[in-house]
């Protein structure tokens, strides 16, 4: 169920808002698809908390988190502006 929600929401270019790690995440889905066999999804992370780096400033490529759809809960689409970098390639 979440991923056709994350999918809807790229279509549509809306926020998702969920729990990952134990903490609230606004992102902003821009891929969606299989990694290693799981269905994983690249958001681009605008606010919320993180456990593996803190949030930088809006258009930081840092903050681009690729995430496994079966580890969110509480996933839910919101209207909010588009938030996106322009390169999501990190070492």
């Amino acid at each position: 169920m979440s991923y056709a929600l994350i999918r809807q929401a790229i279509l549509e270019k809306k926020a998702i808002h969920a729990t990952y790690s134990g903490l609230h995440r606004e992102m902003c889905p821009h891929v969606i698809g299989l990694k290693n066999g799981k269905e994983q999804a690249l958001f681009y992370q605008f606010g919320g908390g993180s456990s593996s780096r803190p949030i930088q400033p809006e258009g930081s490529k840092e903050n681009w988190r690729c995430i496994e759809i079966s580890k969110l809960s509480n996933v839910r689409a919101v209207d909010t502006v588009w938030h996106t970098a322009p390169d999501h390639s990190r070492p």
